[in-house]
């Protein structure tokens, strides 16, 4: 991960902090993909992607999402949730445009 990203996921976790979750794992890796942030908001697992693009770069934040990415996603949150399978969970996206950097948190983004 580049820099950019870093920093792009740096604030999206003090975002969820400030809003009253507990971050849990960043970057988690298995065999099925990647998850950029997993945090715990009252007994729910969120699991959060984080797409940022510049300027006019490949359509955007929100356009980078798609239903590949979204199925790798998931499939890595149930590998994750074998750990806790009585948690509920959701699938939260961060999008960041810019610059000026644009932030969006759509919560619970994939409807699952």
């Amino acid at each position: 991960m580049n820099r950019e990203g870093a920093r792009a996921e740096d604030l999206c976790a003090d975002l969820l902090r400030a809003a009253g979750l507990r971050l849990i794992e960043r970057n988690w890796r298995c065999r099925l993909g990647e998850i950029d942030l997993i945090a715990e908001e009252g007994g729910t697992l969120v699991f959060a992607e984080v797409r940022m693009r510049g300027p006019g770069l490949f359509g955007g934040a929100a356009e980078s999402v798609t239903a590949a990415k979204r199925a790798r996603i998931v499939a890595a949150a149930r590998l994750y949730l074998t750990r806790r399978p009585e948690a509920a969970c959701r699938f939260d996206v961060f999008l960041i445009d810019g610059p000026p950097r644009h932030v969006q948190w759509i919560r619970n983004a994939f409807g699952e």
